[in-house]
């Protein structure tokens, strides 16, 4: 990760010369393909290492899956990771799904791996239209709207105000909480339309099939990398995740979470920051989502069971919990787009930096109450749901099922 942080290094020490005009936003753009191009090289080491370093036995279903027995050529190599498709803003995909899509067999391995399990289909020539039309026009209106949205709500709340002195010093905690809310739901569709405009380039190149859904169309979400209906629906912090860079979110689990031999939740949030970049505020964030993410476990374990039912109980638990997620969401994104110290510390000062308190003293308070269930539940149970949201079942296997899946009902 060395190199790849040297480049990310320059825009903040130019950002010390007036004369040098490198602002944030451009910094972001040249870094994204550095970004992608780490994932790429990184995902194909780890997957070649499977394949060809390791016996069966040592890989969970998922790293079996995607194991690389023959090591690509080079030409293979620089088209993995220089491809037009994916180079700019990603999304990073497996290796052999991108060599079958080159080598034309895409769809129909696709199809061959689940044969009749989740559409009663048992061919390509027996299946519907597999035309990624629908998908790419339906991609692209949802481009339109988030420009819509980025030119006209976006550039009318700035997120530097949530930092601004005339404002922290004037305004109520109330309405200052207000305003972080709004802003930070409106800096989402500049990122919404990225994601989506690749995701909609990869599947008009017929890139990107997932398989058959539940009523038996065509998925095209295979290389998706956001769900906006889960992430502005959220009632849990990792459903949010799940929902949000899901790509980024699978390479930093197959990385780092399922490799870690222990501290992996931890591990993976700092490598997280790592990958980012080095600016302040980068790391304000992912270290702030560790005992927000312990908080959200342990919490969600502690009360969850007391509303579940009823009915209605259950609807106010959901609201109660969508507004906390959305709220600690904000809190924690702000330093991320705020980036420098300065501004961060003035944020979280005008916040009286209460998420923190909240959630480490939940974290602590509830982590030796649940302390022997989780480990009587270790010994009887499967393993805890990881951070990523690409976990399998046992009726439809990981591939067949949609990438955007919520999770809430996963989590112990």
């Amino acid at each position: 990760m060395s190199w790849h942080c040297q480049p990310h290094g320059l825009p903040p020490f130019f950002h010390s010369f007036p004369c040098i005009q490198c602002s944030p936003l451009r910094e972001r753009n040249e870094s994204v393909p550095l970004m992608i191009v780490t994932q790429k090289i990184t995902t194909l080491a780890f997957q070649l290492h499977d394949g060809i370093c390791k016996k069966s036995e040592q890989l969970t279903s998922e790293q079996k899956h995607v194991a690389i027995r023959v090591r690509p050529s080079l030409i293979e190599y620089l088209s993995y990771n220089l491809n037009f498709l994916s180079v700019l803003v990603g999304p990073c995909s497996n290796y052999r799904d991108y060599v079958d899509f080159i080598e034309g067999k895409h769809i129909s391995c696709r199809l061959k791996q689940h044969p009749g399990t989740c559409n009663g289909q048992n061919g390509y020539d027996k299946t519907p239209d597999l035309s990624p039309l629908n998908a790419v026009c339906r991609k692209l209106l949802v481009c339109c709207g988030c420009m819509f949205l980025f030119l006209v709500i976006t550039r009318s709340l700035p997120i530097t105000y949530n930092a601004d002195n005339h404002f922290v010093g004037h305004a109520s905690f109330l309405t200052r909480l207000t305003y972080a809310f709004f802003s930070i739901q409106a800096a989402r569709p500049k990122f919404y339309f990225a994601w989506t405009l690749a995701d909609a380039v990869n599947n008009a190149a017929g890139y990107g099939f997932l398989g058959m859904d539940e009523s038996g169309k065509p998925s095209w979400d295979l290389v998706s990398n956001l769900n906006i209906i889960g992430i502005e629906t959220a009632t849990s912090f990792k459903t949010f995740i799940d929902n949000w860079n899901i790509q980024t979110g699978i390479w930093l689990k197959t990385v780092c979470y399922d490799r870690a031999p222990k501290h992996r939740l931890p591990l993976t949030f700092i490598l997280s920051a790592l990958w980012h970049g080095v600016y302040p505020g980068y790391y304000f964030t992912f270290l702030t989502a560790i005992p927000i993410t312990i908080a959200a476990r342990a919490i969600r374990r502690s009360i969850r069971h007391y509303f579940i039912g009823s009915k209605v109980l259950k609807l106010g638990y959901d609201i109660v919990t969508w507004a906390a997620t959305q709220l600690a969401i904000c809190y924690t994104v702000m330093p991320f787009l705020l980036l420098s110290v300065d501004h961060t510390i003035v944020y979280y000062r005008s916040m009286y930096f209460h998420v923190h308190i909240i959630s480490i003293l939940a974290a602590v308070a509830l982590h030796r109450k649940h302390k022997p269930r989780e480990a009587s539940a270790a010994k009887n149970s499967a393993p805890p749901v990881s951070l990523s949201s690409s976990s399998s079942t046992a009726a439809c296997p990981t591939q067949c099922q949609p990438v955007h899946s919520n999770n809430n009902d996963k989590v112990n």
